[in-house]
């Protein structure tokens, strides 16, 4: 079983939202999002696990590896709605990783003046990408 995803940036910010399972054999297509995302947008990304239905200890570590490929480029990761039954543990090599509770509580903590996002949105995903969940937005 792989992942979707979908990448949204939002002026200074990105939104990678993934949906499935982080194994093992999705690790390389999180990857892949990871290096389509270091080459748009700017600023700090959020990776949206709303859709995910579980991640495993593979899938954890992709997520650390994912924050140090950003953090090299100059950007930061954090986490909205990991899955309750799995506790992100970075290695202390790691750069730090805030979690939300969800991806409102994540926007919050980046919204601008009056709490207004910023305009403009550009918007990509995979080609399976499961419309139940573009349905909550």
């Amino acid at each position: 079983m792989t992942i979707e995803w979908r990448y949204t940036v939002e002026q200074d910010l990105g939104i990678l939202s993934v949906a499935g399972f982080l194994g093992p054999d999705a690790v390389r297509r999180f990857s892949g999002a990871i290096g389509w995302v270091v080459g748009r947008g700017s600023g700090p990304v959020i990776v949206d696990l709303t859709g995910l239905r579980g991640w495993s200890t593979e899938g954890q570590l992709a997520i650390t590896e994912a924050a140090q490929h950003l953090t090299a480029a100059g950007r930061s990761l954090e986490l909205a709605a990991i899955p309750a039954h799995g506790l992100l543990v970075p290695d202390s090599g790691s750069p730090p990783i805030p979690v939300h509770a969800d991806l409102p509580h994540a926007l919050a903590a980046h919204s601008t003046r009056h709490g207004e996002r910023p305009e403009g949105r550009h918007e990509w995903r995979t080609t399976g990408w499961p419309p139940a969940v573009d349905a909550g937005e």
